[in-house]
């Protein structure tokens, strides 16, 4: 498919898909002094960061940059340039410029002043119409057909379906994660049929299922562990530990250290799962190792354990010498059946490296927070282009790349959207001269 560019000395430009990507894009385009359309499924733009900001608007992040850089691991080298030309200081600048204060919080992460995505979509969204902007709810693309020799864009309305041409257009639909705010995948078939490369919609920043026994899941689901470590190996060997919190739930794991481990510990699942074919044989089990005291040390804990006990139970040296959740001791005599609990060596190897059950599985892609795979770089050029549809460019979640939860994800999306923008005018005044 190629689309054709029109006669008309103001070309027609789209934007499918009212996100921060899709929203970044129009934008780029409409500063160039280009008429630019946005059409949106929803009823109202942006719904998926709306959502994502509700619980404390984190933008991007005050890291190093190299650091920064490196969180979208495997994606690092194809998503740099995009990031050097918005980098998370170019995305700070450009929330002040639309009137919103931004502070680092905690870990370096990066906030509007009141903590709301809403007042930031207010802003943006009055200045894109200010820039002649015009955004069309309740348009869900539908894909192409041909008229009259020309390829036309389908949408359905509640007004009943209609057909748009257009000179160039930016895809910016999101990946697979939360449908009901809009990002359905749906573009994925579509996108196939017109021989497009596009890895598999995978979830990413998602809960995991383990097989708890039923006294876990009925009377500890729900409980979070605080403070702990989370550590893995992964398919290449790469160790990997993080520090945080999450959630033992009725089904397994959640919460925000499991997310900043679910690519790793995805990876190994599935390459495990692959690996029971016949004639394979599983070296790498996907095993997560929980470190109930990070801050302290084999040879500290064992001290401790070696206190006088006065008569204590196991469970309450546990609760008092070392400070430790009631979960503990029931997560230990699942884990490490065969511990013995007077072996002080024994004891603190556990707590400081407890094997966890192996994951069934990942939670559901509708659930995760996002999405890995999308179009591979290879399918774009360097204007995020499609090498198979010329005139047709994708940002944002669409692309092949993943990262940790809050600022990472929007950060790229932002730097994606620019850059597709950037290349439609560059495309436009191309095919003008």
């Amino acid at each position: 498919m190629s689309i054709s560019i029109s006669s008309s000395a103001s070309p027609r430009i789209a934007v499918i898909g009212a996100g921060p990507a899709g929203l970044m894009a129009a934008e780029r385009i409409a500063r160039q002094g280009l008429a630019v359309e946005v059409f949106d499924a929803m009823p109202s733009v942006a719904r998926k960061f709306l959502l994502a900001g509700v619980g404390g608007m984190n933008i991007t992040h005050a890291e190093d940059y190299a650091d920064f850089v490196s969180r979208y691991g495997n994606a690092s080298h194809w998503l740099r340039p995009m990031l050097d030309d918005f980098t998370p200081d170019n995305l700070r600048s450009w929330i002040h410029e639309l009137g919103i204060e931004t502070f680092v919080g905690t870990s370096n992460r990066v906030f509007p002043k009141d903590m709301k995505a809403a007042p930031l979509l207010r802003a943006w969204l009055h200045r894109l119409r200010s820039q002649g902007v015009s955004i069309h709810p309740r348009h869900r693309w539908q894909g192409w057909q041909m008229e009259n020799g020309k390829q036309i864009w389908r949408f359905s309305t509640p007004e009943g379906e209609k057909h748009q041409q257009f000179d160039a257009v930016v895809l910016a639909l999101g990946g697979a994660s939360w449908p009901r705010l809009g990002s359905d995948g749906q573009w994925y078939s579509l996108l196939t049929q017109q021989g497009v490369s596009i890895a598999p919609l995978l979830p990413s920043n998602c809960g995991f299922e383990l097989p708890w026994s039923d006294f876990i899941r009925e009377r500890f689901g729900g409980t979070p562990l605080k403070n702990i470590a989370l550590s893995l190996t992964d398919i290449h060997g790469q160790p990997w530990c993080r520090k945080g919190e999450f959630i033992v739930s009725q089904y397994g794991i959640e919460g925000s250290l499991v997310y900043a481990l679910s690519a790793p510990l995805r990876d190994l699942m599935l390459s495990k799962q692959s690996e029971k074919q016949p004639g394979k044989q599983s070296d790498k089990p996907a095993q997560l190792w929980l470190d109930w005291l990070p801050q302290n040390s084999h040879e500290q804990i064992i001290s401790k354990l070696q206190q006088p006990r006065k008569g204590m139970s196991f469970a309450n040296v546990l609760r008092k010498k070392l400070n430790l959740p009631a979960i503990t001791n029931a997560l230990l005599k699942e884990c490490c059946p065969e511990l013995d609990l007077h072996d002080h060596q024994a004891v603190a190897g556990a707590l400081k490296s407890m094997p966890l059950p192996c994951p069934t599985s990942t939670r559901p892609l509708a659930e995760a927070i996002s999405s890995a795979g999308g179009v591979t770089q290879n399918a774009v050029n360097e204007d995020l282009m499609l090498s198979a549809l010329p005139g047709v460019f994708v940002a944002g979640e669409m692309l092949d790349w993943e990262a940790p939860t809050g600022g990472y994800l929007l950060t790229a999306c932002f730097a994606s959207g620019k850059r597709a923008g950037d290349g439609v005018c560059n495309w436009l005044a191309s095919h003008s001269e």
